[in-house]
Formats: structure tokens, C-alpha cells, sequence
């Protein structure tokens, strides 16, 4: 579901993005998918059906969509090689890779909170 251009609730998504960087970056990695692909690309350059065979459940229309999403806003980048059959590789960009540190504190965060729960 999309949200109007127009609507009071886009115009209150993209004050919070502009007023609070914090907001804005979550806003990038959000979503179920986004957070999967930049963990199992922080070890290198993945083909589509690499990626697609280690993320349990994604359909290849998900997966697809969330790639194109990540190259939009420069996560990633796609690289197209002149072959047949085409090979495509994905890998982080450099803002991309200064996520791995962050993907890593959530583990630790992830993992701590698991342990809470489950007193």
C-alpha cells in the first residue's frame, strides 16, 4: 500500500526524515528483506540466485524489488556482465559497507534482547 504525495501522514514521514537522521536511516533499512540481503552481502558479491538461496522464503519478485529498492538509494550496486546467459552480481556500495558495523551491534542488541524475552 502507497502512501499519496499529498497525504498528512507522507508530509509527517518526510518532516521526521528531514528533522532526524536516525529516523531517515531506519526509514533505508526497514522492511523485511533489506536487512537480510545487506547482512549476506557484508561477505562479498552475490549473484541473484546466490542471494535468493540464502534467504529462506523471498519469492524472486520480492527479492527483486528489494534489489532495485537498494540500488535507488545506492546501497547497493549491480553489476552487469556481457555474457550468455547475462550474470549479474550484487554487491554493498561504500555507504553500503558502513553498515556492517551497525548490522553488527544489532546482533549483539538482537541477541541480548532474545534473552530477555525469553526469562
Amino acid at each position: 500500500m502507497s502512501i499519496k504525495e499529498s497525504s498528512t501522514n507522507n508530509e509527517n514521514k518526510k518532516t521526521l526524515e528531514y528533522s532526524c537522521s536516525e529516523i531517515y536511516a531506519v526509514n533505508l533499512i526497514s522492511g523485511r528483506w533489506i536487512l537480510s540481503i545487506c547482512y549476506h552481502l557484508k561477505h562479498g558479491k552475490l549473484r541473484f540466485f546466490e542471494l535468493k538461496d540464502k534467504i529462506h522464503n523471498i519469492s524472486e519478485r520480492m527479492l527483486t524489488l528489494q534489489l532495485k529498492k537498494m540500488e535507488q538509494e545506492e546501497l547497493i550496486a549491480k553489476k552487469v556482465y556481457a555474457e550468455v546467459p547475462v550474470k549479474v552480481e550484487y554487491e554493498l556500495t561504500e555507504i553500503g559497507k558502513k553498515l556492517i558495523p551497525v548490522l553488527d551491534q544489532l546482533e549483539v542488541w538482537g541477541n541480548e534482547h532474545k534473552k530477555i524475552k525469553k526469562k
